[in-house]
């Protein structure tokens, strides 16, 4: 049977079109891999801060061409952003420790330490919490202090004292002060001059007027059933350098602010997530100093807030070294290799380039065939004899050197018996004399 080939030019497009068809695929599949992975972020805060610090870390992300980006959603509160996390709507947020659901929560970083300040203005004689007995206490943000007036209350018992708090928004803080509808305030803010800014702007203050800040002297008690909250010292001069205000350091709560993330999202994700906060956060310090306050959350195994796996390994300094990052393409890649040069080998082949060599004696031997039935003496038949054996001596060499390119004993042994067989016809024919000879090549004509 006689087999058939494509055209050599037909077999060079094939070739072209599936080299070309296994980039682009590759390319497709290296890009969607190396994308970056998109988390949503739900932020909030009385003032609206919360949510342009955390779009100004997302922005940094894009700048520093992160494997991370950042989808800020501003929840309006911590409370409210608690609530979307802990629904599953987002995939990260900033949240309190001391408000909403955080069952699902792992922290990655402490975005800024919040403390408690009870601040009575300035001449009152409120300078202690047992002080407060019938007094409204303005709190600044609302419900998202609940917990804070809820431990408050059970500690000194302020129910029995007739305190009442009066929930306040930002806006409505300095009026209230003035029209004496409260007589002290509650406001939970990081100690950065931004917010202690904003709280001196409460009250009317000279140098010989100045706020009281009321203790909180059970602060260590609290914070041994609240694991929320820890006891803190404000330190000298931290609302006013002088006179100072508070005139010696002060014992507070606080709590933390912080970027939780979900359990279930990856540990490398969490990793690049880290690293990437980590080295915006540098980049980001002289334009606003408040994310000097970024810190790492507790690595401790009884942390109030589980550390996520992928940050851990990020302040533990156990990410991935060179061996374990790079061990497998390290390993592969001679295997790809290897498979890289079969398919080279398989495409040569396709073309038909490496199968010249092998085509050339059976080509001579054919050739032979055609000269045998038109020699006219015992000589050039002879000489035939040689060339043949000449032909198959070569061939048997190369076969038992090993190169796969001779062709095999059995093919050769066929086309030379056939060539026997002419010569040995010829031969007769000659023998019976030239007349004969000459006949017999007119009519193979």
């Amino acid at each position: 049977m006689k087999s058939t080939k494509l055209p050599l030019w037909l077999r060079f497009l094939l070739l072209v079109g599936v080299v070309v068809f296994a980039a682009g695929a590759s390319l497709v599949a290296y890009r969607y891999y190396s994308r970056p992975v998109t988390l949503t972020v739900a932020v909030g805060s009385v003032d609206g801060e919360a949510a342009k610090a955390m779009s100004a870390m997302a922005g940094e992300f894009v700048s520093a061409n992160a494997p991370v980006r950042l989808k800020v959603i501003d929840s309006g509160t911590a409370l409210e952003a608690a609530a979307a996390f802990s629904a599953g709507k987002v995939d990260l947020a900033v949240v309190r420790g001391d408000v909403g659901d955080l069952s699902q929560a792992q922290a990655v970083v402490v975005v800024s330490h919040m403390v408690v300040l009870i601040i009575a203005p300035p001449g009152s004689s409120i300078d202690s919490i047992a002080n407060l007995k019938g007094r409204t206490v303005g709190v600044v943000g609302g419900a998202v202090n609940a917990k804070i007036v809820d431990v408050l209350t059970k500690e000194y018992d302020l129910a029995g004292a007739k305190v009442v708090f009066k929930n306040l928004a930002l806006t409505d803080v300095r009026q209230a002060i003035q029209s004496k509808q409260v007589g002290a305030l509650l406001v939970t803010i990081p100690l950065a001059e931004k917010y202690l800014s904003l709280v001196r702007g409460f009250f009317q203050l000279d140098r010989k007027k100045a706020p009281v800040l009321i203790p909180i002297e059970s602060a260590g008690a609290i914070a041994e059933r609240e694991r929320a909250f820890e006891s803190f010292d404000v330190p000298k001069g931290t609302l006013r350098g002088s006179p100072p205000v508070p005139e010696d350091d002060l014992t507070t709560l606080r709590t933390s602010l912080y970027l939780v993330a979900q359990k279930k999202l990856g540990t490398d994700l969490v990793t690049d997530l880290t690293e990437a906060i980590m080295s915006a956060r540098r980049n980001l310090l002289r334009e606003q100093p408040i994310f000097a306050q970024i810190t790492a959350p507790s690595t401790d195994q009884d942390a109030y807030l589980p550390l996520h796996p992928g940050a851990a390994a990020v302040y533990n300094s156990t990410t991935q070294s060179f061996m374990d990052e790079y061990g497998n393409w390290i390993y592969l890649t001679p295997m790809v290799l290897g498979g890289a040069a079969t398919m080279l080998a398989a495409a040569w082949k396709f073309l038909g380039l490496g199968n010249r060599a092998t085509d050339g004696p059976l080509d001579s031997l054919y050739a032979l065939a055609r000269r045998i039935r038109k020699v006219d003496t015992e000589v050039e038949l002879s000489d035939i004899e040689d060339e043949i054996d000449g032909i198959l001596k070569a061939e048997r060499a190369k076969s038992a050197a090993g190169d796969e390119s001779a062709v095999d004993d059995a093919t050769l042994n066929v086309a030379a018996h056939r060539l026997e067989s002419l010569i040995h016809e010829r031969r007769t024919l000659i023998a019976r004399g030239p007349a004969v000879a000459s006949a017999a090549k007119a009519t193979q004509r």
